[in-house]
Parts: structure tokens; C-alpha cells; sequence
């Protein structure tokens, strides 16, 4: 049976891409993602997660990573929730894989929503495969499953060089992108005061962005 892992990595950041992985195998080959050491990608030091996530290709079947940009997050948040933009990005790894059984890393307080509102989204554009699969959604699925702990690795790898890619790209160093990053803070506040306005992989909606664009007017 082919089986798929799923998840996110870059939810939370206000700076940069929110990158969706996908990993394709066959279920007999679990037991050698156990022994690869594949884990929740935030639990592998930066220098390993690279070297895994080639080692999960070698062992899969397909690999996708979807990735969506700073400026896309702010347009579909005019239109919907956070958590119906992962169930569409969820959805558009699925369609590349197509798996006959799904584990996902549910994005919804409910667990169960969250898978459900998948196969929904799933079904519209593949609606005889739909009828073909099944999803496991839970929370921390990226601790349990360990086709989800790949599919985790290699969403952070393509994200963190994504975010190495902006650093290098525009000269600076704006830390982890992350909200509760003082770095990061200081950056964009010494960005708005400089150019006048936040740069495009910034995340306009996020409370952060927003905020200091206040404390500066």
C-alpha cells in the first residue's frame, strides 16, 4: 500500500514562505525511516536535516514541497482563515502523490475537521481517488508517524533555504522570522523606518508586521 506523510513547516513566521511537504512510499518501508532516525524536524540540529532528507528521497516513491510565498499568505488571508489555506496547500500535496492511505499533521483545533475538510477538498478535483482514500489527521502526527517526521524534514530543509536564499539576497540578517524573535523585530522595525514600508517576503496581515507599521506612523 502506498502511504503518504504531510505537514508544514513556517506557519508561524512573519518573515518568508510557508513550505507544505509531501513524502510518497510504500507502508513496508516505515521501518526504514525508523532506522534513518527520522523524527519531528524540529527535535534534528539544522546540519542533519539536510542529510536525511537526501536519504528519504533515496527511500520514496515521490517527494513535493509546496511552497507559499509571504505575499500569496497575505492575499488568501483577505479571503479565509489560516486554516482553510492549509487545508487547500494540504490538499495540492495530496493531488501530486495521491496516496492510497494520507497521515497528516492536523492544522485544526479538531483534529478530525481538519482530515475531513481534507478529503472534502481532496474529492473536488479527484473525486474517484477520493473515494479510494483514507486520512489520518492528528496533532503532533509529526511525533507519531514517521512518514510525517519526513514529510516535516523536508518541508524545514526547502524552507530554511529559502530563508537563507533572503538573506543572501537582500544583505541582511533578519533572524529566525519568527514573531517572538528580537532579531527579527528589530528588522523589520529598522526596514520600515529606512524604506517606509515592510519588503514583499514580510507577512503584511501578521500582527507583528502590523503593529510596527503603527508604532512608526
Amino acid at each position: 500500500m502506498k502511504i503518504a506523510g504531510i505537514d508544514e513547516a513556517g506557519k508561524g513566521p512573519v518573515i518568508g514562505p510557508m513550505c507544505v511537504g509531501g513524502v510518497l512510499l510504500d507502508e513496508a518501508k516505515t521501518n526504514t525511516l525508523k532506522n534513518l532516525g527520522v523524527a519531528d524536524s524540529k527535535k534534528i540540529s539544522p546540519k542533519k536535516r539536510p542529510q536525511l532528507a537526501g536519504q528519504i528521497e533515496k527511500y520514496s516513491d515521490n517527494i513535493f514541497v509546496l511552497e507559499i510565498s509571504a505575499s500569496q499568505i497575505d492575499e488568501l488571508r483577505k479571503l479565509m482563515s489560516m486554516n482553510d489555506i492549509m487545508v487547500i496547500a494540504f490538499s495540492k500535496v495530496l493531488g501530486q502523490l495521491h496516496p492510497e492511505k494520507a497521515y497528516v499533521d492536523a492544522a485544526d483545533v479538531n483534529e478530525e475537521r481538519f482530515g475531513k475538510r481534507l478529503l472534502e477538498e481532496y474529492r473536488k478535483s479527484y473525486p474517484e481517488k477520493a473515494t479510494k482514500l483514507s486520512i489520518i489527521s492528528k496533532h503532533r502526527a509529526d511525533a507519531t508517524y514517521p512518514v510525517v517526521s519526513a514529510a516535516s524534514i523536508v518541508a524545514k530543509v526547502r524552507r530554511d533555504a529559502l530563508i537563507e536564499e533572503l538573506k543572501e539576497d537582500f544583505g541582511v540578517d533578519f533572524g529566525s522570522g519568527y514573531p517572538s524573535d528580537p532579531k527579527t523585530k528589530q528588522f523589520l522595525a529598522d526596514w520600515y523606518k529606512e524604506h517606509g514600508e515592510l519588503p514583499d517576503f514580510v507577512r503584511h496581515s501578521w500582527k507583528t508586521a502590523e503593529n510596527v507599521m503603527k508604532e512608526e506612523k
